[in-house]
């Protein structure tokens, strides 16, 4: 308690001073407050155990381990260790913080250096972490615009500060000696960090409040932080407020990509030569690979016809070994040779002539993962039948909810992507499970949990002219919502 007491005391006078005349001034009086804090802040650390783990575990859910990351206030480490970086810098203000933290943790890198002088030379990173370092920041839009020299166009900006709805419960922790007393901080709330990022040049991809009880009680704490903090009308009590951000404006990529369309068929044989004549030029190549899934038709046959008349189109076709779309589109990705992947279905509900809207908004940079939608423009009549319209609404405002971005059209079965992105929504694939026969949910959920700007383009939806739908509106509906309730437990009720 004596320290606490004479922690407070050094705070009061801090309070009553003037305010710093310069940002020079204002970071030396940080600076000598965490290079006096840097002695306890293990104690402290251990002390408020409960919280340090649960805002490691958040910033684990958002940072996938083996990522190039910077921590700005990396204070003794802790944070960056947890986060399993396969390169870790960190930067504080304090050069006491800075020693700890690399005595600790010697595989990591640390820097003494203010966030407002931030300079690390043709360094750039995937994922920039700033954990409850807003409020101490003398010029938090400086910082924010000095990160943009550290960012590649997929980084990713995350940021997480405490809501100062919760300043008389710190305030009365400070006095009880339950929290080490600190001066008058910045009052921000998620509007103002989010239009300090807009004013750097960054968009919000995703953002979120978490911890409805900070402190660990055991059986309360997990149920209240998991569920209840996620509860609208419960939110803004929350403690811990989380943005994630990637940079605007940043050089597009090569224009001229390569395109793999990965087109998977069951009974399609009417509609096989039509998709070949109709798809369009993309980028600097264009790859058409037919997955054919054990159809009772002439698809198969069909498809090696169509494609040994068109020897003058890179055409493949594959048949698949397991069932539905899902493992269809899965096994068509993995032998494309695109830096782009898209997937069109072979009903023709969707025309091949809309492809490019998809591509340039790819590589424009105005989104990583393109979805389709097809309940913007009128339909055919029969098109889509009520109870699909339906559900089709239903699961939008359900995935948009738990995706944390808008979406329209769940289930459009036009999507596209970077094979890198791909690949990184395969390697985490593991989180969920192998839990959707269609692809489309598995896809979204991944690009989700990547935090990849998801952005949609309306789509002109037909009527099929062969074939009947290979969908179950009942049946496949009941499995979809299962499929929604877990992508809920693990994208959106997290601990």
């Amino acid at each position: 308690m004596q320290i606490a007491r004479d922690g407070y005391a050094r705070v009061r006078m801090m309070r009553t001073e003037n305010p710093p005349s310069s940002m020079d001034e204002y970071l030396r009086n940080w600076e000598t407050f965490f290079d006096d804090y840097a002695v306890e802040v293990d104690k402290w650390h251990h002390r408020n155990a409960g919280y340090h783990k649960a805002i490691a575990s958040l910033a684990g859910f958002y940072v996938p381990p083996g990522a190039k990351v910077l921590e700005l206030g990396s204070g003794t480490g802790d944070l960056l260790a947890a986060l399993q970086p396969a390169d870790g810098w960190g930067i504080d203000i304090s050069g006491e913080m800075v020693r700890l933290a690399a005595a600790k943790y010697p595989h990591l890198k640390f820097e003494q250096m203010a966030a407002e002088n931030l300079n690390l030379p043709e360094k750039t990173f995937d994922y920039i972490i700033l954990s409850d370092l807003t409020g101490y920041l003398y010029d938090i839009l400086l910082v924010f615009e000095r990160l943009r020299a550290v960012c590649h166009s997929r980084t990713r900006i995350v940021v997480n500060w405490y809501s100062r709805l919760w300043q008389p419960v710190v305030t009365l922790a400070e006095k009880l000696g339950l929290k080490y007393p600190q001066p008058l901080l910045n009052w921000t709330s998620p509007p103002d960090i989010k239009n300090f990022l807009q004013l750097a040049g960054f968009e919000i991809v995703h953002a979120q409040s978490h911890l409805l009880a900070p402190t660990h009680v055991p059986l309360v704490s997990p149920f209240a932080n998991r569920y209840l903090a996620h509860v609208r009308g419960l939110q803004w009590l929350c403690l811990s407020n989380w943005m994630i951000a990637r940079p605007t404006g940043l050089p597009a990529r090569q224009a001229a990509s390569r395109v793999s369309v990965i087109c998977p068929c069951r009974n399609e044989a009417g509609n096989i030569e039509h998709i070949v004549h109709r798809l369009p030029s993309m980028g600097s190549h264009v790859e058409l690979i037919f997955v054919e899934g054990h159809s009772k038709d002439d698809t198969l046959k069909e498809c090696h016809r169509v494609a040994a008349a068109s020897p003058e189109k890179d055409i493949k076709v594959l048949t698949q070994k397991g069932k539905g779309k899902g493992d269809a589109v899965r096994l068509g990705f993995s032998q494309a040779s695109g830096d782009i992947l898209m997937i069109l279905d072979a009903d023709l509900s969707v025309a091949p002539e809309d492809l490019p809207a998809f591509y340039r908004a790819l590589i424009s940079g105005k989104g990583e993962f393109i979805n389709g939608s097809r309940l913007v423009y009128a339909k055919d009549p029969k098109a889509m039948r009520f109870f699909n319209l339906l559900g089709n609404k239903f699961f939008a405002f359900l995935l948009s909810c738990v995706l944390g971005q808008p979406v329209k059209d769940t289930l459009c079965g036009t999507k596209v992507v970077y094979r890198e992105d791909y690949e990184r929504i395969a390697q985490g694939r593991g989180y969920f499970g192998e839990f959707d026969p269609f692809g489309d949910f598995d896809l979204l959920f991944g690009a989700a949990k990547l935090n990849l700007k998801i952005v949609e383009i309306p789509v002109r939806y037909h009527e099929r002219v062969y074939g009947t739908t290979n969908i179950s509106r009942f049946t496949h509906g009941w499995l979809l919502l299962r499929m929604s309730i877990l992508a809920a437990r693990k994208l959106f009720f997290i601990p």
